[in-house]
């Protein structure tokens, strides 16, 4: 099997616990493994995380930009959707 055929994988760092892992960039790797190994070389060969998590391209399902409007646009009209909607009872303290 030739490293073309092999399957595309995203690699997510966290560079601190208790932080979102990032989006850091993409490699091909023969397995699972390999994946995570080969993020690991590539990308936090200075300590730049503690958490990584590689996924194939495959298994991902993401919105396209060409569907916006139609994709996104009816949440604007359900205010109820929004924080703003809800008033704090008074005996609530703000943190």
């Amino acid at each position: 099997m030739s490293s073309v055929s092999w399957p595309l994988y995203e690699v997510f760092v966290q560079s601190k616990q208790g932080l979102d892992h990032k989006h850091v960039g993409s490699l091909r790797a023969a397995d699972d493994q390999m994946a995570l190994e080969g993020a690991r070389d590539l990308y936090t060969r200075r300590n730049e995380g503690c958490s990584i998590w590689v996924v194939k391209s495959s298994q991902i399902t993401a919105s396209q930009p060409s569907e916006k409007g139609p994709f996104f646009d009816p949440s604007e009209d359900k205010v109820y959707r929004h924080a703003s909607f809800y008033s704090i009872p008074a005996d609530i303290k703000h943190m």
